[in-house]
Parts: structure tokens; sequence; C-alpha cells
């Protein structure tokens, strides 16, 4: 048996998943998530995956944008002492944050796939989409939590490759539509 690794994010309708929570994090209409009409059930998807949660990764980038921000967060206070696991070929021990909990930094897509067949349950990966596309090529993620926002950003970060490759099929595991356009969507990978 292995580790579930599940991708869980905010995505827009056309597929944008760069810069939800704010203009700092790159894109030019950053925030997008804010903008939408808060509606509390939109949102039941993120608390009920902590049920799940037994790990959290990043990539480099996403997790300089979280950890300055997440380990003093009321809203994130699950996951502080959370194993966390953050795949760079860049970082250093020196560069991780002090007080968020066991932080391990993985080099490579190999190291990802050694930690999945590891003990444990489910490893939850927020933001870091070209990771997610590295680790999607190399067959490593198992389901995809959704929440597809009625807006539409025409250019940005994208969660699939747009490399030619076979076909991979999902199953719709849940999905739900709510008052604000916001639609859930879990997706399994059929192997």
């Amino acid at each position: 048996m292995t580790r579930e690794l599940v991708y869980t994010g905010f995505m827009t309708l056309d597929g944008v998943v760069d810069s939800p929570g704010g203009k700092a994090e790159g894109h030019r209409s950053g925030g997008w998530v804010f903008e939408t009409e808060f509606v509390p059930e939109a949102y039941s998807l993120k608390g009920e995956e902590l049920a799940d949660t037994t790990a959290l990764m990043f990539g480099r980038h996403s997790y300089e944008v979280f950890a300055p921000i997440w380990p003093k967060s009321e809203d994130h206070a699950a996951y502080k002492e959370l194993p966390k696991y953050v795949v760079s070929t860049g970082l250093t021990d020196g560069d991780l944050v002090d007080d968020w909990g066991p932080t391990t930094i993985l080099r490579s897509t190999a190291d990802v796939a050694e930690l999945k067949r590891g003990e444990g349950g489910a490893i939850f990966i927020h933001g870091s989409a070209e990771l997610v596309r590295r680790l999607a090529e190399a067959d490593l993620i198992d389901r995809y939590n959704l929440l597809v926002f009625p807006v539409l950003l025409g250019a940005g970060k994208s969660l699939f490759s747009r490399a030619d490759r076979d076909k991979q099929q999902l199953r719709l595991e849940d999905s739900a539509a709510y008052a604000n356009g916001v639609t859930k969507l879990v997706y399994s990978v059929v192997r």
C-alpha cells in the first residue's frame, strides 16, 4: 500500500491556479478567490480535508509564500505540527522556518516516489503548480480536490501540463455547486 498524494487547490474555470490569494503571489489579477462572493459551504472541502491530511507538501515557491504566513494563521493552525515536505533542488535547511513543525527537503521526483512507498496517510499538496505537473507526469498524483471559481484569467500557471502524453482517466468521486458559482470537483486518478 502506498500513501495517497492529493493536490488540493483553487482553480479558475479556464484552468489557472496562479495567485488565488493575492497579487503578492505574482499574477496581475491575483486575489481572485477573495473577489468571489463568500459562501461558507463552498469552502467545506477545506475543512473535510483536515481529517485525511497527515502531511503537507510544497514546491519551493509555494513554501516561501506560505511559510511566513501559515504558522501564525488561525485558519491553518491544524497544519502547524503536521510533517511538511518541500521539493526543491536549491532550498537548504537554513531557509526553513523554525516555528512550523517538522519540515523535510526532498530533492527529486524519485524522493517523492520513495516517500509515497513509506508508511503513513495522505499527503496534501497546496499551491505548487509546477511541482504538481512534474508529479502528474511521473504518475504520482492520486487525487485532485478542486474548487473551481467562475473566473477567467486567460493566462497564468496551469495545474495541468499542455505536453502531449498518454491519456489519463479520472473518476469523479464528489461534486457540488454553490450559490456563488464555485464548483467542488474531487477526482481520483484511475490506474
